[in-house]
């Protein structure tokens, strides 16, 4: 495919303007519920913003629980959707965690996202064995089938593929080599969409995946590869409704963002798709100082530089941080020998371990309130 038809020229985007050299986040106000929130922010600017949770931590913390439903619009889990927590055999779904959500979400009057239809990390092993992997096919339309149908009505919008692209892997279209693209077939994806729209018609589809956000090779391959993947979709008729951006970005100042993730979001507003920022944070091994003011300062930095560039483009509709607080953060939890900094816990999210608002906080709120702010003049 000609890769130049994939930029789209002279589409209409909404500006964001940097905030000035020695801005001080939050300086306009510091009240963080209520009209001070994210969600209240958020909704002026005619955006959602949310968070990923875990319901066994809303059900044990309700201070958390709290400021969950105090400063979200929308909601997603983090496990409580996937393969393995829904189906752990051939012959059972278990429902249970998620409906709790689902509860949660409507008695905070909250939008939920699903999370996720198929995912390369998140195969069962009874689908792996012989007998089960020959009828992948088939199992695969009965998963999806059952789980939107029995959360039809409840669900904003489903992440109905997750990473699907990975071009070292050398297979046309730079697709993955997963699970389901080896045993469902090449046209998985399809076929996911497709399924997911016939369950549940009135839920919005999205292609969800990582690596778009940075001015390198890597990541311009990668922004090429999922146009090409959403542009095809689009001309079979596929229902796909929108493009997730994960935005787990670094606090490392190389590469930055720029004309490239601009020129993405301006391809997919062209096709007639909205983007969601589905899973932001900041890892910030890369800062030196341990010094908790300057690392915070850094961080709410690279919150601003990238949300300036992403709400530049009116077809962004959702902000969800990956957890609103670094109790939770999946950034603690993997191994810690393959952290730059690995005594020292990150600060990757808008409150901190103790629910108290950061720089980042404000950051995202002043980010709102610029996009808000540009659209009234």
């Amino acid at each position: 495919m000609d890769r130049r038809k994939l930029m789209i020229q002279g589409v209409a985007a909404l500006a964001v303007p940097s905030l000035p050299k020695g801005y001080v986040f939050g300086e306009k106000s510091l009240e963080i519920s209520g009209a001070g929130s994210l969600r209240s922010h958020a909704r002026h600017a005619h955006l959602l913003s949310g968070s990923a949770v875990r319901v066994d931590d809303l059900q044990s913390n309700s201070e958390y629980a709290r400021l969950v439903s105090e400063q979200c619009d929308i909601v997603v889990a983090h496990n409580e959707m996937k393969w393995v927590a829904l189906r752990p055999k051939r012959e059972t779904f278990d429902f249970h965690w998620g409906d709790l959500l689902v509860q949660f979400a409507r008695k905070n009057k909250m939008r939920m996202r699903g999370h996720t239809l198929a995912w390369h990390e998140s195969v069962p092993e009874w689908i792996r064995e012989d007998e089960n992997r020959k009828n992948a096919r088939e199992l695969f339309v009965n998963h999806i089938t059952t789980v939107c149908r029995h959360f039809a009505g409840h669900i904003h919008s489903w992440d109905v593929v997750n990473e699907a692209i990975l071009p070292k892997d050398g297979e046309p279209g730079g697709m993955r080599k997963s699970f389901w693209y080896e045993n469902v077939g090449t046209d998985y994806i399809d076929l996911a969409f497709r399924t997911a729209h016939s369950a549940d018609p009135k839920a919005k589809l999205t292609y969800n995946d990582y690596g778009v956000e940075y001015e390198n090779a890597e990541d311009a391959e990668r922004r090429e590869r999922v146009l090409e993947l959403v542009q095809g979709m689009r001309q079979r008729g596929v229902p796909i409704h929108a493009v997730g951006i994960q935005s787990h970005i670094k606090a490392e100042k190389a590469g930055g963002f720029g004309k490239g993730l601009a020129d993405y979001l301006a391809s997919l507003q062209a096709l007639g798709l909205e983007v969601y920022l589905t899973e932001l944070d900041v890892n910030e091994d890369d800062i030196a100082s341990n010094d908790v003011s300057i690392r915070d300062t850094e961080i709410a930095q690279v919150y601003a530089d990238f949300l300036r560039v992403a709400l530049g483009n009116p077809a962004v509709k959702a902000v969800l941080t990956w957890d609103i607080t670094d109790r939770f953060t999946w950034l603690n939890n993997g191994p810690t020998h393959k952290k730059k900094q690995p005594e020292r816990p990150q600060r990757a999210l808008p409150f901190d371990r103790d629910f108290k608002p950061k720089q980042a906080f404000f950051a995202m709120r002043d980010s709102f309130d610029a996009r808000h702010q540009k659209k009234t003049r």
